[in-house]
This record gives C-alpha cells, structure tokens and sequence, in this order.
C-alpha cells in the first residue's frame, strides 16, 4: 500500500524535496533543496536510525507523512550488485567461449597433425616398400654379376689366345694361298713370255730365300706403302734372327722404348724390335728355333711350333707351344715359371707376375717374364762362371744347372741366337 502511494505521487508529477543531514552531497547535485522553485510540496528525508543501522526515507506529503521501508535502500545496493555480476558472468562467459574457439582450434590442428602423421606413415611405408624392392633387385644383379664372373674365370686367358691364334693360322692359310696364286700367275707370265711386271714382295728371310738367295746377311722386308726395315738372314735355312748374343758388346738392360724399337747391330749382337717381330707374326704360324752355346763348347737346340707375340697395347704378350729339340722346355718350366701368355717386361715398365717387384730390373733384361723366370736369354752377358744374382744369360733346363746349387757358380753362355721361319715353309 505504501509502495503504490509513492508511485502515484511520482506519476502525477509532483515537486518532492529532499531534506538530508548536513554533509550529505553524494546522491543529490543541490547544495541546498530549497534553491529550485522556492516552494517544495513533497518532502523526502531520511527516517531517524540508529548508528550502523540501514536507515529508510521518511516521504511528508502535507498533511499526510509516508514511511518507506528498509528495503527501499537496499533495492539500489541490489540493482547494483546484480550489474555487477551481470557483467562478472558476461566476462565469464566471454572467456568460457574463448576458451571453447581455442579447444576447438586446437582440437582441428591436433586433427589435422594426426592425419598429416598418417599420410606421412603411409608414404613412409610405400618408400620402405620401394627400398625393399631396390634391394631385392640388387641382390639379384650380384648374383647375375658372380654368375657371369664365374663363366668368365672358366674362360681363361689361354681359351682365348687359342681362339685368336686360330684365327691367326686361318689368316696365314688364306694369306699362303694368296701367295701361292700369285706366285703361279708370276710363272705362267712369265712363261707365255709376258712381262714380269707383278712379283711377290718378301715378308720374311724365307720369301728371299724362295727368290734364290743363298747368302747369308742383311735384307729388307716391306712393311707398307714405301717403307722397309732391316733383318738378318740366315740362310742356311731361311730364317729371319731376332735376337743374337756372341760377344758381350751390346748392353741388354734397356728400356720400354728400346725393346719395341730395337737395338744393336744386325751383324754382332742386337734385338730386332717387338714391333717388328708382332709385324712378322701377325700374319702367319711360325716356328721359333732357339740355339744354345757354353763355354765348354756344349750347343743345343729348342724348336718350338708355334710362336707369336701380340702388339704393344696387349703388353707384347707371348705364345709360344709345341717344344722339340736338346736344349728342354725352359719356357714351360713348371707352373710358377710358364713363360707363355706372358706379357713383356723392362726395367721401366713393369709387366710381370711378381708382386713384390719388377723381374726385369733385378735380371737385368727385358723377357716375357712370370714371378720371375726360368728362361732369360737377354740376361747380362758373362764369359765365364758368376757367383750371385743369376742376373746372365739363363736357361733353366741346361745341363749344369742343377750343380750350381753345389759349387755356388752360374752358368755362363757364350752365344744365343733366336730365329723364326714360317710353320709352313720347304726348303
């Protein structure tokens, strides 16, 4: 009832004056009530309290005086307060709905991490896969490569040698029967009374000897268009001399260069060259006589069939086969000393078997040398027995040699001389 009285008076616009204790400022902009409009026809004062009491408003409406209640002042604490805590749950909330974006970022990013690990799970498995099949494919390549590396060791060197030397010996057979036409077409030229304009230029000492030359010397072999080298003949039999030794007068310790060109003198001592020996057996199968002389006056002999020596990007290398004669086989002495397939070695270039150094610098020569020798006809010459490095004139199967392991003494050579003529010439 009190409540709607004061709202009436309120809405039917009545002045009200406040009437407050002394040094009460904070709820009214008026120093005094009284200064608007002079006159005042509702009064509003505070209700006598005591001290520490919450104190309500006493309303003179004259002549008729209204008690609010208590809990008029509190209503504005509490409208207050609930401002307050209005806005203290709003922050509240603010934050709460902060919080939620950043869990629901957070939540799309760890989504987002665990399908990236997923797809890089996954690539790193297919590239494990493709790693496997990598190394099962190089697992198989090297067993490919040590099958094919075992069918290669089955081919040894010599299996091919034997096949380039047939070729060989078909190319000698094709080359005498070219020779062998044109010397008939010569004949019968010459016959019909014909000029002999075409004549078979000499490859070797026994095509000089075919042309009827019986002295023994110096002659020249073609070797292309306008150019010739010399040889010396024997004639006795038409061989063509490699190598002769007979008085100490031409040092053999030479170098790589020296060896392939030659060196000495054609009518004493000397080696013809290996270029030149490769030109002369490219081409046709022959046989190699070596003669053997001491200084008690002992000659021997071995004849082999079969004799070439390869050029020099293959290293010079040797084949030799089919051994007759007196003198042994020093030149398949054993397995450790097999002069054959050889390659050739000097003191500057080392091309030997032996791995712990170079067989032609410690033996003083070049040779077809293997891990060393048993055969070194270009060794040092002596003319007489020597005591330590058999550093001379070596071959292994000579009669004395197994006493030089008794009196300390090498055996010395007074001459050597290496001879070729082709496997297919009649004297």
């Amino acid at each position: 009832m009190k409540t709607a009285a004061a709202l009436f008076l309120l809405n039917v616009g009545l002045i009200l004056c406040l009437e407050l204790p002394v040094g009460y400022n904070k709820t009214s902009r008026f120093k005094n009530p009284t200064e608007r409009n002079g006159a005042c026809f509702i009064k509003l004062k505070p209700a006598e309290c005591d001290e520490g009491e919450v104190c309500g408003y006493q309303v003179n409406l004259p002549p008729l005086t209204i008690q609010l209640p208590k809990e008029a002042k509190l209503l504005e604490k509490t409208v207050k307060q609930v401002k307050s805590l209005t806005a203290t749950v709003n922050k509240m909330k603010n934050r709460w709905l902060e919080g939620k974006q950043k869990k629901l970022i957070s939540h799309d990013q760890a989504t987002e991490s665990i399908e990236d690990r997923k797809d890089g799970d996954n690539r790193v498995t297919v590239l494990e896969e493709k790693v496997t099949k990598l190394i099962a494919s190089l697992r198989n390549a090297r067993n490919q490569i040590k099958v094919l590396q075992g069918r290669l060791e089955e081919m040894s060197i010599l299996n091919m040698d034997t096949v380039l030397h047939y070729v060989n010996n078909e190319l000698s057979n094709i080359n005498s029967t070219v020779n062998t036409l044109n010397n008939k077409c010569y004949t019968t030229c010459a016959a019909i009374g014909q000029p002999p304009g075409i004549q078979k230029m000499p490859q070797d000492c026994s095509d000089h000897y075919k042309l009827g030359y019986r002295k023994s010397g110096i002659y020249e072999i073609p070797r292309g268009l306008n150019k010739n080298f010399s040889v010396y003949c024997d004639m006795e039999g038409g061989w063509t001399v490699l190598q002769s030794r007979k008085d100490g007068s031409i040092n053999f310790n030479r170098t790589w260069a020296d060896y392939k060109n030659g060196f000495g003198n054609l009518l004493t001592e000397f080696w013809l060259g290996n270029d030149k020996i490769h030109f002369l057996t490219k081409s046709k199968d022959m046989n190699l006589r070596i003669e053997i002389e001491d200084w008690d006056g002992l000659q021997e002999y071995a004849k082999y069939d079969q004799f070439s020596i390869a050029d020099e990007d293959h290293q010079y290398r040797l084949t030799v086969n089919g051994y007759s004669g007196t003198a042994g086989d020093s030149l398949h002495y054993s397995k450790n000393y097999n002069h054959d397939q050889k390659y050739f070695t000097t003191k500057d270039k080392d091309n030997d078997m032996y791995p712990s150094g170079n067989c032609g610098a410690y033996y003083s020569s070049g040779w077809w040398f293997d891990a060393c020798m048993s055969a070194n006809l270009n060794g040092k010459y002596y003319k007489k027995n020597y005591k330590g490095i058999r550093n001379g004139i070596f071959w292994g199967t000579w009669h004395s040699v197994q006493s030089e392991t008794l009196n300390g003494y090498r055996h010395a050579f007074k001459s050597v001389r290496m001879l070729i003529r082709p496997k297919a010439f009649v004297p």
